[in-house]
């Protein structure tokens, strides 16, 4: 290459560098809020809170939910509590979505436990309980592991389903309506947890007061029977459960 090609070259290059700093400069003070390759576990989405008028985003109740959890998820009175007029058909179904998205944490759990198709070899949640696994095309019986990957699974598909949701802004009614058999599957998965693997559930809990989140939610929104709340996670099941002891 000549000297004068590559004087060319450099040239053709300062315009780009200068680009990339005025965009620098422009950005300066601006918070990002995404986390950058390489963050450390400790700085994991550290950056400040944002009011939900602020957050100007189709996944705004996506990400106001998940901030108030990263805030404080004992509190579960905030978490679950919506932002003025906000749609209820969308707010049941983002918490759903992110139900679902933690309840993949307990399910590894579980894998890495001794939840194996040999040692649980139905889902069951103690011994009256035992349930069918609707991921076949006649339901069945499953291994306590698969029915929970198969549960989340179906769970997935159908909240990204762009037939029943395809918006994340505005939800049919017809739509919602089936929020309600979404919930009484994952459920199962607490349960099953709870009767046959109760410290690994334990851990879990008292990290992350999912159970107890979960069940505060069906319970506002009417989305499960009481009846079918078998885990006695909040103070009233858990008096109810004293009494039927004694």
């Amino acid at each position: 290459m000549s000297a004068e090609e590559k004087t060319i070259l450099v040239q053709s290059c300062v315009p780009s560098l200068t680009k990339m700093k005025m965009a620098a400069t422009d950005t300066a003070g601006t918070i990002v809020r995404r986390n950058r390759p390489g963050t450390k576990s400790q700085n994991w989405c550290s950056w400040q809170d944002e009011s939900f008028e602020e957050m100007d985003s189709t996944l705004a109740v996506q990400q106001f939910i998940q901030q108030a959890i990263r805030k404080d998820f004992t509190n579960v009175v905030e978490i679950l509590t919506p932002p003025e007029g906000q749609d209820e058909g969308v707010w049941k179904y983002e918490h759903l979505r992110q139900f679902c998205m933690e309840l993949n944490g307990l399910a590894v759990k579980l894998q890495q436990s001794d939840c194996n198709p040999d040692t649980c070899t139905q889902m069951t949640a103690t011994e009256q309980w035992i349930f069918l696994c609707a991921a076949h095309k006649t339901p069945k019986e499953c291994p306590a592991i698969d029915y929970t990957r198969h549960t989340l699974d179906g769970a997935a598909c159908l909240l990204n389903s762009n037939k029943y949701f395809p918006s994340r802004v505005s939800i049919k009614e017809s739509s919602v309506a089936k929020l309600g058999s979404v919930c009484r599957r994952v459920y199962r998965i607490f349960s099953h947890a709870y009767f046959h693997h109760r410290t690994l559930f334990d851990e879990y809990e008292n990290e992350t007061f999912l159970c107890r989140r979960f069940t505060q939610f069906v319970t506002k929104y009417n989305l499960m029977s009481k009846d079918n709340l078998i885990v006695p996670i909040l103070e009233d099941q858990q008096s109810i459960e004293g009494e039927s002891e004694a």
